[in-house]
């Protein structure tokens, strides 16, 4: 059994600027550290195909998708809000980061593969049911947990969110669906400030202030999350793994090492060993400082390939 790297040259053609954070670089940066490691060699590499329209319609309506599709330009560039823009490649990489999940589930369920890795660009965490934000504009994960209730039957799903941002797509998509558990950590307050309090018994939430210390994060993370999803005993695991809560990450201010990933993949593995026959599926969601970005993304694997 293999872990599957979903990854596809297209998801570096979507191209917001020169200066945005969000940048074809970062894919780059992570596979050349993966083949300077040795990583990339215990890994399955797989090109996904785009997802199809009636794939995406498991969580975003028909009218988002033909509004989405009338703002693509056929030159230059379009923001969506501040922060997101598109351009003429901009929804095939999006709906081919989309494709990759599902595809994932099409193949961790049945056994194909042990774990799986989506390597892809645009992320998806921030996109609501109907509303494109924070680089994101079809929402990843939620279309995966969709596709494993849906066409694969399961009962029970948890999404586990550790970007510094909170996933408030996310949590518009799956708030009140008892079929899903999603734990969230993230920095508080910082963006979007939303979704944090009053939500749905289904959203639990790990709110961490700035500055926080490593040991603290740990400590909250665990406390927080996993009663809750040993309770619910997953059938699957989703995972939107940001990397930005890395020290060196210039767009927010926690303080984690990658040695903290590595503990938060090992303690996911091990929910998955618990309750899911292992079954675990990780999209990249945030991460900007390319080299520290590299070496988490490369733990996080390194932890996934040794699943047997």
């Amino acid at each position: 059994m293999t872990t599957g790297f979903f990854s596809h040259d297209d998801f570096m053609k979507h191209n917001m600027g020169p200066e945005h954070p969000e940048s074809p670089e970062r894919l780059g940066a992570i596979i050349s550290y993966l083949a300077d490691t040795g990583v990339g060699e215990k890994l399955d590499w797989i090109r996904p195909d785009e997802a199809t329209r009636d794939q995406l319609l498991l969580v975003h309506p028909e009218g988002y998708l033909h509004q989405l599709e009338m703002m693509q330009p056929t030159r230059g560039r379009v923001f969506t809000d501040p922060d997101t823009a598109m351009m003429p490649d901009t929804l095939r990489a999006a709906r081919l980061a989309a494709g990759a999940c599902i595809e994932a589930v099409d193949m961790v369920l049945p056994g194909q593969l042990t774990n799986a890795f989506i390597c892809a660009r645009p992320p998806g965490h921030h996109a609501e049911r109907t509303r494109s934000m924070g680089f994101c504009f079809y929402n990843n994960i939620a279309l995966a947990a969709m596709r494993a209730l849906s066409f694969h039957g399961l009962d029970r799903v948890a999404i586990v969110d550790f970007d510094v941002h909170q996933g408030n797509g996310t949590a518009d998509i799956v708030g009140g669906d008892e079929r899903i558990l999603m734990c969230s950590s993230f920095q508080h307050p910082f963006y979007p400030h939303s979704h944090v309090h009053r939500q749905p018994e289904n959203i639990v939430n790990i709110p961490i202030p700035a500055g926080s210390s490593p040991e603290a994060y740990r400590k909250a993370v665990e406390e927080g999350w996993l009663t809750k999803l040993n309770a619910f005993r997953p059938q699957l695991v989703l995972v939107s793994a940001g990397f930005d809560g890395h020290r060196l990450d210039p767009l927010a201010e926690l303080n984690l090492e990658t040695e903290d990933y590595r503990w938060l993949t090992e303690m996911l593995v091990g929910v998955a060993a618990e309750h899911a026959n292992d079954r675990l599926i990780s999209t990249l969601e945030g991460g900007y400082h390319l080299a520290a970005l590299a070496e988490s993304v490369n733990s996080h694997l390194d932890v996934l390939t040794q699943v047997s």
